[in-house]
């Protein structure tokens, strides 16, 4: 097995050797192997290892193992103790979830602390095919079922291609100990119920399941690779950069020339946080204005085209304001309030000069609603803001991200648009505040 984990190095992870290497060891006979077989390739590593106290003193054996391991390769030993149940308890999630949260959270920690190049885990190719039956019966797409990535980040799987059987042959020629976790051999889990009641059996059927398993892996792998290639095409023409909204116009047109448009729509959506896979499809043929939202950006349907962009915060309250050298940070950019001697008018859409006077502190900056109206400088009368929007011609992204700058409940100004004409400051001021917004 060396013979053949040197030349798996060496055809796909080509410097892994001359690199700093955090090694991921629990003490079991995975990652022992691991750890053996990069000493024995002259590796610079280190092991690092997590007690989630979860076993007792079998835990504690299992920390003191490392630690020997380590002194026998006369390597670097790096050992953190979590309370795991309490974590889980506190943050509603299951024992498997908080511990592998707690690890990896830790493993980042470290490699950014002793300057790691890689962490190397011990999965292979049995928890390649584990992993797989879970996501198949779970429900996944096509990313789904192309197995533990070799390389993610940081992380690095050099075991892969192996089996657990390899291992274990391997552990036994070479005489090397390790530790047995008996929670491993608990069916309570899922994967420890796949790993000793559905994998057994196939293997029984067929023999060689994991040889097969492999071609099938590569031909997946491939097969989203093509598709990657061919939705990134589309994106770098179809996705066009709109600075309004600080997101993208999309073509309906050219969406609904794609053969295998659920595809395509799932592919460009999916890192946006989308589910809703039907009636985004239905979005296309919509009536303009209709939204489609996930957690962090919406969806419209707006004539020719669908926008994606990032939602906004609805409601945006600005701490007080009592007018002089004040900054505020808003989602759209930095409003800045001085106090100055008012000699002529000095507007522009994103500057206006108001009459401190005629205002009421604290003031707040918050989103439109129907209903409210202003008094546009330079007209007479008033006009609502949603008329007003109309008017200038503004698209729905536009007005969810306009903001209003207020005094009690009257507009002081749509900013970076319009001024209200009952706080702007004249000749006859004694004291002006120069307001300035600078848009992101």
């Amino acid at each position: 097995m060396l013979f053949d984990f040197k030349k798996h190095l060496d055809n796909t992870f080509l410097d892994l050797l001359q690199q700093k290497i955090g090694i991921a060891i629990s003490g079991g006979v995975d990652s022992v192997v691991l750890a053996h077989l990069l000493h024995c390739c002259g590796a610079k590593i280190s092991l690092l290892h997590c007690n989630f106290m979860l076993r007792g003193v079998a835990s504690d054996g299992d920390q003191s193992f490392v630690k020997r391991l380590a002194e026998e390769f006369k390597v670097p030993f790096y050992t953190i103790e979590f309370n795991t149940k309490n974590y889980a308890e506190a943050h509603k999630m299951s024992i498997q979830v908080a511990a592998r949260e707690l690890r990896y959270r830790w493993f980042e920690q470290m490699a950014d602390l002793y300057k790691l190049d890689v962490i190397v885990t011990a999965h292979h190719n049995d928890d390649n095919l584990e992993t797989f039956i879970i996501n198949l019966s779970r429900g996944t797409g096509l990313e789904g079922l192309t197995g533990i990535p070799k390389i993610n980040n940081l992380f690095v799987r050099p075991l892969l291609p192996f089996s657990k059987q390899d291992i274990i042959d391997y552990a036994e020629k070479h005489q090397l100990q390790w530790r047995e976790d008996a929670s491993n051999a608990e069916t309570k889990y899922l994967r420890n119920k796949i790993r000793h009641k559905i994998v057994p059996v196939l293997k029984e059927l067929h023999p060689e399941v994991l040889e097969n398993f492999n071609s099938t892996i590569n031909f997946l792998q491939r097969s989203q690779a093509y598709i990657k290639d061919k939705v990134q095409q589309f994106r770098d023409v179809y996705f066009v950069y709109d600075s309004l909204t600080k997101g993208y116009k999309i073509s309906i047109k050219a969406l609904k020339q794609e053969s295998f448009l659920d595809i395509v729509l799932f592919e460009i959506l999916k890192e946006y946080g989308f589910t809703a896979w039907d009636d985004i499809q239905q979005l296309l043929d919509a009536q303009s204005g209709k939204k489609i939202y996930s957690p962090t950006y919406t969806l419209l349907k707006d004539r020719t085209d669908v926008l994606l962009y990032p939602s906004v915060q609805e409601g945006i309250p600005l701490k007080e304001i009592e007018g002089l050298d004040v900054e505020v940070v808003l989602p759209q950019g930095t409003l800045h309030f001085n106090e100055l001697n008012f000699e002529k008018e000095q507007h522009s859409t994103h500057t206006i000069v108001v009459d401190k006077n005629r205002l009421k502190f604290p003031l707040s900056v918050r989103s439109w609603e129907i209903g409210d109206y202003f008094y546009p400088s330079g007209m007479k009368g008033k006009k609502k803001v949603g008329k007003y929007f109309k008017d200038e011609k503004f698209s729905l992204p536009q007005k969810e991200k306009t903001l209003l700058l207020c005094s009690n409940d009257e507009i002081i100004w749509i900013i970076g648009h319009r001024a209200d004409q009952r706080f702007i400051a004249t000749t006859e001021t004694k004291h002006a505040i120069q307001i300035t917004f600078t848009s992101i």
